[in-house]
């Protein structure tokens, strides 16, 4: 399976989604693949750009090479002449390279909480907007993702007799695209103690908490950036399914993704 995924693509959503319609399509089961977790996100790098004199554009690249953007209001001082545009430039550079050289490799949702007292005196005069800029960046990685869970194959299992009726396919289609929150917990457990001890988590039938899904059967093993959970395969399909070959799938799918991450 993992052949024809691209090692190259460095776009994570479509790397997941490509995930999980190869999974789908080879299992033959509905595939689930969650978005990794944020709290994990480090940031990669950072820049400063000028807009016009008062304003600044934040962009900010994570180590899953996901680029983000916000517009940033800089600090003004009463009876201030106008800036120098070049002079503001090469501040701005300054302190790009500044935060590049303190923040690099650090999680993002722990940059707001950073004590900034230590900072060079020549940087003094920025310690709020630099504040405002690491709220932001830790805003926006604690924003919930439009996806939570990639889903996959459901047009491959409704091939199968056990989901022949329409209720229950509406409601599994309701389950995984409105109520996506209360499937997440059977997938992946955030806390990384728990699933380290995890290869593969298998709940047949009423195992599953989810009335939607009762009848049916859910495998699900962690994948990992830097031997650390962020997120989860799985499959979902009828109870009587080939369990070997499906925990093999869910098993390589989870080694190319955290292969893949890390």
């Amino acid at each position: 399976m993992c052949d024809r995924l691209n090692h190259a693509d460095r776009n994570l959503e479509t790397l997941l989604r490509g995930a999980a319609h190869i999974l789908a399509t080879v299992s033959g089961y509905i595939a689930l693949i969650t978005m990794p977790q944020t709290y994990t996100v480090q940031l990669r790098h950072i820049q400063l750009v000028q807009v016009d004199p008062g304003r600044v554009m934040l962009i900010f690249v994570t180590d899953s090479y996901e680029t983000q953007s916000a517009l940033m209001e800089l600090p003004k001082t009463e009876n201030e002449p106008e800036p120098d545009v070049e002079l503001l430039e090469r501040e701005l550079q300054i302190l790009s390279n500044f935060l590049n050289s303190q923040l690099r490799g650090r999680a993002i949702a722990e940059l707001a909480t950073l004590d900034w007292g230590e900072l060079d005196r020549e940087f003094q005069r920025y310690g709020d907007f630099l504040r405002s800029v690491l709220a932001e960046l830790a805003r926006r990685s604690q924003a919930p993702a439009s996806t939570q869970i990639m889903t996959s194959g459901l047009s491959e299992v409704m091939r199968q007799p056990e989901f022949s009726e329409v209720h229950q396919v509406q409601t599994i289609m309701h389950l995984l695209e409105d109520e996506q929150d209360q499937l997440l917990p059977l997938i992946f457990e955030p806390s990384p103690v728990e699933q380290l001890g995890k290869r593969v988590t298998i709940r047949i039938g009423s195992e599953n908490l989810l009335e939607p899904i009762r009848t049916c059967t859910l495998i699900s093993s962690p994948y990992c950036k830097r031997s650390v959970p962020v997120g989860s395969v799985g499959v979902l399909g009828p109870t009587r399914m080939v369990y070997e070959n499906a925990i093999a799938l869910v098993e390589a799918a989870a080694d190319y993704l955290s292969e893949a991450l890390s």
